[in-house]
């Protein structure tokens, strides 16, 4: 994308209030909004950063899960315009006192930017952070066979939900 993705306008309003928005009426405690020091639309939010400059989503993600005050943290990534509260509502149904949710596609691969993760993930997650092995897939997937995350199978009718924004042509995609 060749713009802050966070600004790019959905239904009048910039994804980031959206997405707030969402996690708020899923009944969020807190939210905390992972931005870069340079994005001053952020200036007065509840921002953390990572920990780690240029590490993709495990940075805010580990960022996140240190600045939490409750033991589950809910993701949700920005450039996911058309993520349904249902969606949100069914994560936190399926989570456990201390477990966190997933989906998972029939392909295997999971769907770590719309999870509710525990905090017990915290320390590997940061392990892999220090050392510089910031793929997700692998990470999750063993926290789902340690069974610290329960999964959900995701079908084709979550595609269209759980696409995102990654280019200006994702954009005019119908949802």
């Amino acid at each position: 994308m060749t713009t802050d993705k966070a600004l790019l306008q959905i239904e009048g309003r910039p994804l980031w209030q959206r997405q707030r928005d969402l996690l708020l009426a899923a009944g969020a405690a807190e939210v905390l909004i992972s931005a870069r020091h340079d994005q001053t639309w952020s200036a007065g939010l509840n921002i953390v950063t990572d920990p780690v400059p240029d590490c993709g989503p495990l940075g805010g993600i580990v960022a996140g899960l240190r600045a939490a005050r409750t033991d589950l943290l809910l993701v949700v990534a920005v450039d996911l315009p058309h993520l349904p509260p249902t969606w949100l509502r069914e994560l936190i149904d399926t989570a456990g006192e201390n477990h966190g949710a997933i989906g998972r596609w029939p392909d295997g691969g999971f769907e770590p930017l719309a999870a509710l993760f525990p905090r017990s993930l915290l320390d590997p997650f940061s392990a892999d952070l220090a050392a510089h092995q910031l793929a997700l897939q692998p990470l999750v997937a063993a926290a789902a066979q340690r069974g610290e995350l329960r999964v959900i199978t995701l079908d084709t009718a979550r595609a269209r939900e759980l696409a995102n924004w990654n280019e200006p042509s994702d954009m005019i995609r119908v949802p």
